[in-house]
């Protein structure tokens, strides 16, 4: 025999609306959590949540008095929020229905044109070749791009930078050398050997 199914939160908001409808009273949350699960079959735990979620939509009125939170809700009060519910959906079906027209519209307009001919077909295909043969000449350019006047100016540039760079740690290295031999007094042979100097080190011309 298989397990009766618990109620769903919708049904729950219903039953729990039957409440107030047929009694048409005011309740504590402490008597809600009685009534409910005996006359509703609304389990005691989820009464409070139920119950929040109805106020939060407008459906249940509330009000503190006193140290305690009263609840009611009117058939009439009820119906009016489904009416402005069902007015605002409707607002919203017709605002849809007019996007969807003119995307409709758009969509029409943008295939002008763009009918399948042996004509556009050509052109297509045309237009193919000619980015193919662009894509082609692009790359014979990039080729030749290191006798551009400019790239060929810019890559000296570069190499005066390097070579300048490279003198000035000569420098620095012969310099280094030079205090060692004075202040240690070592051979100016032993000081290459020790720290990998070639013997033909020298500047770059």
């Amino acid at each position: 025999m298989s397990k009766k199914r618990g109620l769903s939160v919708e049904e729950k908001r219903t039953r729990m609306m039957e409440i107030f409808f047929e009694t048409k009273d005011v309740f504590q949350l402490k008597d809600m959590e009685k009534i409910a699960p005996k006359e509703k079959g609304i389990t005691a735990m989820s009464v409070k949540e139920i119950l929040q979620s109805l106020v939060d939509d407008g459906m249940v009125d509330t009000d503190r008095i006193g140290t305690s939170n009263y609840f009611w809700a009117f058939p009439s009060k009820a119906l009016h929020a489904r009416k402005r519910k069902l007015e605002a959906l409707e607002t919203q079906l017709a605002e849809s229905s007019q996007k969807k027209e003119r995307l409709q519209q758009s969509i029409e307009k943008s295939k002008i044109g763009r009918q399948e001919t042996a004509e556009r077909a050509a052109l297509i295909k045309e237009l193919a070749v000619l980015r193919q043969k662009k894509e082609h000449l692009k790359a014979e350019i990039d080729k030749y791009k290191e006798c551009d006047p400019d790239v060929v100016e810019e890559i000296r540039q570069a190499n005066k930078v390097a070579k300048e760079a490279a003198n000035r740690w000569t420098d620095n290295i012969f310099a280094i050398k030079s205090w060692a031999k004075r202040k240690f007094g070592f051979e100016e042979n032993r000081i290459d050997k020790s720290f990998g100097i070639p013997e033909d080190f020298d500047y770059i011309d």
